[in-house]
């Protein structure tokens, strides 16, 4: 068995220097990246970027040409048992025998698999809301219905790692919005590091915590999401509307620190950069000027937005 490599507890899943090669062309090119305990992080890329081969790497379904993967600190190349072990996952479809009710199917993986017990069964089906339908065939279960299956499937052994492969594909809105809902609250209740990866950008940016985008198999960028600032020095990028575009502005460029600060005289809205405890001294500015302010809100660029800056554009997958 292989010594650990990990050094941080909380760190479920190490890639160091992934790479597959076929033909001579790198599908994944070096991949670094490590995801924590009761994260869930998103996996972005363009068409062929090498996503779904990262996550068959992952779990062992196809060998690794060079680096390796860590899972609780053990190695899939070196001690594969030992890892996987810890990995519970969806990649692609989850598959059931279809004339079988949910709980036969989950009691079939049960005789398969040392350790799950009829608690935790229902303890799994509980959590993703399937304790309802259980009685009935699969075959008679909607695509959301199996894909909460094969998520309780996935949890029975209680991984520490989740991998799921597009999971709210083909799913309606509703469905999409309880997929999203279930893995936070799995990632909260269990404690585990969950990798997802999808082709909703808006979907993602409410899911998780983090995205890694990557393209033509090279990491672009690890990028934090919804995190909140600890410092009042933030600068933010702000759009104001108000009664007299032009007034405001005489009072905005008498301020020290606020940058670039533009006015459309059409709409009354300026657009200027600022640290974030500048705003009430600027609010208080402006009234006391007589300035009406109707609308101050920060400009952020979305996740879609910043995606496309940084892979030119290319379509996601």
């Amino acid at each position: 068995m292989t010594t650990a490599k990990i050094t941080n507890p909380s760190i479920v899943l190490q890639l160091d220097g992934l790479t597959k090669k076929i033909g001579g062309k790198a599908i994944v090119d070096g991949l670094s990246f490590d995801i924590a305990k009761g994260e869930v992080v998103g996996l972005l890329g363009p068409n062929g970027a090498g996503k779904t081969t990262t996550m068959r790497m992952i779990v062992g379904l196809i060998g690794m040409t060079e680096g390796d993967v860590r899972i609780c600190g053990q190695s899939i190349r070196t001690s594969f048992e030992q890892a996987i072990r810890h990995v519970g996952g969806i990649i692609e479809n989850p598959e059931f025998y279809p004339y079988m009710s949910g709980y036969d199917n989950l009691k079939q993986y049960q005789r398969m698999t040392a350790g799950v017990t009829d608690a935790r069964i229902a303890e799994v089906t509980k959590l993703v809301g399937m304790q309802d339908a259980l009685g009935k065939k699969v075959k008679a279960y909607s695509l959301g219905m199996r894909q909460r299956l094969g998520i309780a499937q996935a949890l029975l052994h209680e991984p520490k790692l989740l991998i799921l492969d597009e999971p709210t594909n083909g799913l309606d809105p509703a469905g999409i919005k309880e997929m999203r809902e279930y893995l936070k609250q799995i990632a909260e209740a269990e404690g585990i590091a969950i990798l997802v990866s999808s082709h909703l950008l808006s979907e993602i940016e409410l899911m998780c915590s983090r995205v890694i985008v990557i393209q033509e198999g090279k990491l672009v960028t690890v990028r934090s999401l919804g995190e909140a600032e600890s410092t009042k020095q933030k600068v933010l990028s702000i759009s104001m509307q108000v009664g007299n575009a032009g007034q405001a502005l005489e009072v905005i460029n008498r301020m020290e620190g606020i940058m670039a600060a533009q006015s459309d005289s059409f709409t009354n809205k300026i657009t200027f950069e600022l640290q974030q405890d500048q705003i009430p001294g600027l609010v208080a500015s402006l009234a006391a000027e007589g300035v009406a302010i109707y609308r101050i809100e920060e400009v952020r660029a979305t996740l879609e937005e910043e995606f496309m800056k940084l892979t030119g554009g290319n379509r996601i997958a």
